[in-house]
């Protein structure tokens, strides 16, 4: 079984920053990815960004140069640093992680970012 806790967020004005924390929980199987998902009522998930265990991160074009995705050694626990925050970025995240090998995934509860002055 697979756990995802999200936390971090809340109500900041724009140009402001939070992190976001994504704790994993996953006893038995490897983690291959975790990505930060977001959502806003009546729109579609969009990726955020996405790091996996070998390569560069991933980002939508909406959010280069002001987020940034990290996480420790051992998937326990996975970031998202956001930096010069703004109205558009309002919505819940959400952390996905995918199973190495198996594509299996899992999805948190998310946690509401709110970008307004």
């Amino acid at each position: 079984q697979v756990q995802l806790v999200e936390s971090g967020g809340g109500l900041v004005q724009p140009g402001g920053s939070l992190r976001l924390s994504c704790a994993v929980s996953s006893r038995k199987y490897p983690i291959g990815a975790v990505g930060w998902y977001r959502q806003v009522l009546g729109k579609e998930r969009e990726l955020v960004a996405r790091i996996r265990s070998g390569g560069s991160p991933d980002y939508a074009d909406s959010v280069k140069g002001r987020f940034a995705i990290s996480r420790d050694a051992a998937w326990n626990t996975v970031y998202l640093q956001m930096n010069d925050l703004k109205p558009e970025d309002t919505a819940v995240y959400l952390c996905n992680a995918i199973i190495a090998g198996w594509g299996a995934t899992y999805w948190g509860q998310g946690t509401q970012v709110t970008v307004s002055s």
